[in-house]
């Protein structure tokens, strides 16, 4: 029996084999062009940090009443290495670490049974207490940051119009997210005079009860028909300055405005949160993050002419 020898036949058949040839080196090139290329790796990392607010209360309050329940529940975490946890008054933060060990595709799902355990822990939290929330997005990284800003304008428009660069990027090809870097949030502040609350006898606690009280949504019923059903809503909620303005308070036999005892001003939080900075000015910033697998190069260009097309909006 005659043994198939490969190389005679390479030999005999040269036509074939320059074809084979040429057709895998065209493949291989093709494959090259197509392969993902990012700044930097990829990679897992096992931390997650869950936070929660309670404005107005006390270290001890915050620790026994926020913090160890938190960590008590979060204990039952799928490959919990070990927690670290902060409090301070009106605030608790918490650590989560996984084992080294945790394979990196079980990574999302353990993030995912931990926010499964917060949402059941939320409800029995004490009452005004903001979160917990949980983050564990460290490992996003910015290809590419864009930064604005606008002589004559506020910081409101100023973020109006950066808002809408930004929904323009999330539709970019390769573009995972876009975050926006340096925004301050706004704050609503009320001035009281004291000598115009004594001449009235009223204390700033009583004011900001009413205001509290004021400021709600409820639930205020339902018309049902035959053919389909109307909610009705009364609504204190205050959504601008004027409306805290108009608020009123009953003292004694009297009805008091808000706006005859205060003043209120919208600003930018004080102190503020990290300000972003373009040549010694402040403005704010747009980082991109790459989809995984994604080309940067690629990226890079998409961007560029996406945001060539929106300069022509921008003032």
């Amino acid at each position: 029996m005659n043994r198939f020898n490969l190389s005679a036949w390479a030999l005999a058949h040269r036509s074939v084999v320059y074809y084979l040839m040429l057709a895998v080196l065209v493949l291989g090139i093709g494959a090259y062009l197509q392969l993902g290329r990012n700044e930097d790796p990829t990679f897992t990392i096992k931390t997650m940090v869950v936070q929660a607010r309670w404005p107005g209360a006390t270290l001890d309050d915050t620790l026994h009443q926020v913090t160890e329940r938190l960590e008590r529940k979060l204990q039952e975490t799928p490959h919990l290495d070990y927690l670290k946890s902060y409090t301070k008054a009106g605030e608790s933060t918490v650590f989560v670490y996984l084992k080294g060990s945790t394979a990196p595709k079980t990574v999302a799902d353990t993030w995912y049974q931990v926010r499964k355990k917060i949402e059941d822990i939320r409800l029995t939290l004490p009452q005004g207490v903001i979160g917990p929330v949980a983050d564990d997005e460290f490992g996003d990284t910015y290809g590419i940051i864009y930064g604005f800003t606008a002589d004559g304008y506020t910081n409101r428009e100023l973020r109006d119009y950066v808002e809408n660069v930004r929904s323009r990027l999330l539709q970019v090809p390769d573009v995972a997210k876009v975050n926006l870097i340096g925004a301050q949030p706004e704050r609503i502040y009320i001035e009281f005079s004291p000598q115009k609350l004594a001449g009235y006898g009223l204390t700033a606690e009583a004011l900001t009860t009413a205001l509290q009280a004021q400021n709600v949504v409820v639930p205020s019923g339902e018309i049902v028909t035959d053919q389909e059903g109307i909610k009705l809503q009364v609504s204190g909620a205050l959504k601008s300055e004027k409306d805290i303005l108009a608020v009123n308070f009953a003292v004694g036999d009297r009805i008091i405005r808000l706006a005859d005892i205060a003043q209120v001003r919208r600003e930018d939080a004080n102190p503020p949160d990290p300000i972003f900075r373009i040549n010694g000015k402040p403005g704010l910033g747009l980082g991109i993050s790459m989809r995984d697998g994604g080309d940067v190069l690629a990226l890079g260009r998409n961007v560029e002419e996406t945001i060539k097309e929106l300069r022509k909006d921008l003032p």
